[in-house]
């Protein structure tokens, strides 16, 4: 039996044919087409992508068992540089690869003994010290040069980008990932991730842009940011005030908030959990990166469940009980009778059996690990996200606000996506600015997925977000290279070429000098025919701006504007006549394509001449990297030297 069919068996066999099933779908995807015909004299960076606890692990499982079946025997699995989430893999691995030779990263002389009698995986965490280790153990084992590495590097947004690249240097941990790579004749490096927005806009000259990305599909029953971040507010989101994580800590007293709401509901979500067989009910609280902030939302929680203990029998008590006990029957008819319910937490309590659990940097790993069963409060930070997983994770308060958010490390945080919750039982605290902020982002998700799916591999994706709200920090993009573009603003060439006047022509012969509504399609094919000599506008990258908006909505519409024998001097800083620009800026929620044609007397030695001005819509800032995908040789960086396409904005350092 191949490695593959013996990971899927074992799976079958915990009663889950339906993971198998999607684990087997994205290896027929991929390893034909990129493992299987694997020239072993190059190193190739792809990247998969999953949903934020949707089961990546299980189909990262999936394709390392498909490449030792294809005659790979050295595996490295990296983790975040947190012991908590290294020591959670190192197990996993163990028990679902029970068939290879699983290495914790102290375990070199298991590895070098193995001497590729079963294929091996490293499970290290992107720590300088434990890379720069296994770089040495790699060098000096005499069967790692002449055997491909397949590296899967999970959360690869995290930590393993060069954080130097606006400064001409390499960071200590992407460059000691690099010299893994080098130690052996050829790689696959798969990047594995939920949130890709940092590794879509690498460069080429990089070595992380990926040749090829796959995503896979989460599995049913899985709750993610499509059911908790909908258009419209779904009843299982709660609206918190916007000042009261301050007010909480301004506050000597428990005043009634939505934290105080946030533990009853656990309390009584976790006694009707466990009254019906549960093992474990959890509660998440973020509300701050600062330690400090931790240890006043646990000794407020502590103070409030002594509060209610100490009140369990007045009537005021369980009346405030029964309000909540309502609300959860509202989406759950089929709860447990509340006076049983309400026993239960007073036997809990009494027995002392309600934990409150700290998870940041001061806390011990073995501190740490204690929310697998029972009814736990968990408060913490940064500690809370990339991998870490909270099983039957139901109640949620949420209040951190970042001065300058970043997309993918708030998605990151939002730890209640996954498969194991009720969710007639979930409840979601945070304030509405909140929401609105991980709506945007579930809207972008999307549309990335989409561009991922639509247009296949070589596709330039495009994200946008509100103003404000950045897809990712900027000290891992070269800013020379990534292109943002704002909503509202005019952009035109000073130096336009077109391509084919008489092809322009053409297509806009239908359209005398005025206004139209007209397919997005259309502005595409005159966009095709236009172009600047110079840096200063790329018609590609407005074409894919446009292709984005045509693979979220089909039918999409935008805005044309034409206008002939306009007497438009060459190298002027502006294009548009104030009529022309009020019109098309009245228009604020579609593309507005304006194109003139020039006389071509003033400076363009009596050349006509097409135009075009293209406004985005709305407040967003749109993004854009490079064109196109690339595999790299042995030595990417020095070997290989990409083109890099150039796009300027306004305010281009302060937006990014």
């Amino acid at each position: 039996m191949s490695y593959l069919e013996a990971y899927l068996e074992r799976i079958k066999k915990k009663g889950n044919p339906a993971l198998a099933a999607a684990i087997q779908k994205t290896v027929d995807d991929v390893v034909p087409e990129y493992i299987s015909n694997f020239s072993f004299n190059e190193h190739v960076v792809s990247l998969l992508v999953g949903d934020v606890q949707s089961g990546k692990t299980s189909h990262m499982f999936g394709l390392m068992c498909a490449a030792a079946d294809e005659s790979f025997m050295n595996f490295v699995l990296l983790t975040t540089d947190n012991i908590l989430l290294q020591q959670q893999t190192l197990k996993r691995a163990q028990k679902d690869l029970c068939d290879f030779c699983v290495c914790d990263e102290t375990e070199y002389l298991k590895f070098v003994q193995n001497n590729l009698q079963k294929p091996a995986v490293i499970v290290l965490k992107k720590n300088s010290r434990v890379l720069q280790q296994w770089k040495n153990n790699f060098s000096s084992t005499n069967f790692c040069a002449g055997n491909p590495l397949f590296i899967v590097d999970d959360e690869a947004d995290a930590a393993s980008l060069n954080t130097q690249v606006n400064k001409n240097k390499q960071s200590t941990i992407n460059r000691n990932l690099e010299a893994i790579k080098k130690t052996t004749s050829s790689s696959i490096y798969m990047e594995v991730t939920g949130t890709p927005q940092s590794i879509l806009l690498q460069t080429q000259k990089s070595g992380w842009k990926p040749y090829f990305i796959y995503y896979f599909k989460p599995g049913q029953g899985y709750m993610g940011g499509n059911f908790f971040f909908p258009d419209e507010q779904p009843k299982h989101v709660i609206m918190t005030d916007n000042e009261e994580a301050q007010d909480l800590l301004d506050e000597d007293e428990f005043p009634e908030n939505g934290l105080k709401t946030a533990l009853i509901m656990h309390l009584i979500t976790s006694g009707h959990i466990m009254l019906s067989g549960g093992k474990v009910c959890n509660f998440l609280i973020h509300p701050s990166v600062k330690t400090a902030q931790h240890s006043a939302f646990a000794y407020k929680i502590g103070n409030y469940l002594n509060e209610i203990s100490h009140s369990f029998e007045e009537e005021e008590t369980k009346e405030a009980f029964m309000v909540v006990y309502e609300s959860l029957k509202a989406t759950k008819p089929s709860i447990r009778d509340f006076e049983e319910i309400y026993s239960y937490i007073l036997q809990q309590m009494q027995e002392d059996k309600i934990n409150i659990l700290m998870l940041n940097s001061i806390v011990s790993y073995d501190e740490n690990t204690q929310y697998e069963t029972g009814i736990n409060v968990i408060v913490g930070g940064n500690s809370l996200g990339r991998g870490v997983t909270f099983p039957q994770l139901q109640t949620i308060y949420y209040c951190r606000v970042a001065k300058s958010p970043q997309a993918d490390t708030m998605w990151q945080h939002a730890r209640m996506f996954g498969y194991d919750r009720d969710p007639e039982l979930m409840r979601v605290f945070m304030p509405p600015k909140l929401y609105k902020l991980f709506s945007d982002i579930n809207k972008t998700n999307n549309s990335i997925i989409k561009q991922i799916e639509t247009f296949k591999n070589g596709c330039d994706i495009k994200m946008f977000y509100p103003t404000g709200l950045k897809p990712t920090r900027k000290n891992v993009l070269d800013k020379k290279s990534v292109g943002i573009y704002s909503g509202g603003v005019n952009y035109f060439p000073f130096y336009p070429v077109n391509k084919s006047i008489p092809a322009i022509d053409k297509l806009l012969e239908p359209f005398p000098d005025d206004i139209y509504t007209v397919s997005l399609k259309l502005i595409l094919k005159v966009l095709e025919q236009v172009d600047s000599e110079v840096e200063d506008w790329n018609a590609k990258a407005f074409i894919g701006f446009v292709n984005t908006f045509l693979a979220n909505n089909p039918g999409t519409q935008g805005k044309l504007i034409v206008r002939r024998n306009r007497d438009i001097g060459k190298g002027t800083g502006t294009l548009l006549s104030p009529t022309d620009r009020k019109l098309g800026d009245s228009y604020k929620e579609e593309v507005v394509l304006t194109m003139y044609k020039i006389t071509g007397n003033k400076g363009w030695d009596g050349q006509l001449l097409w135009i075009p001005n293209i406004k985005l819509p709305g407040d967003y800032a749109y993004y854009s990297g490079e064109v196109g995908f690339t595999k790299y040789d042995v030595e990417p960086n020095v070997s290989m030297v990409a083109e890099s396409t150039v796009y300027y904005a306004p305010n281009n350092d302060k937006d990014i």
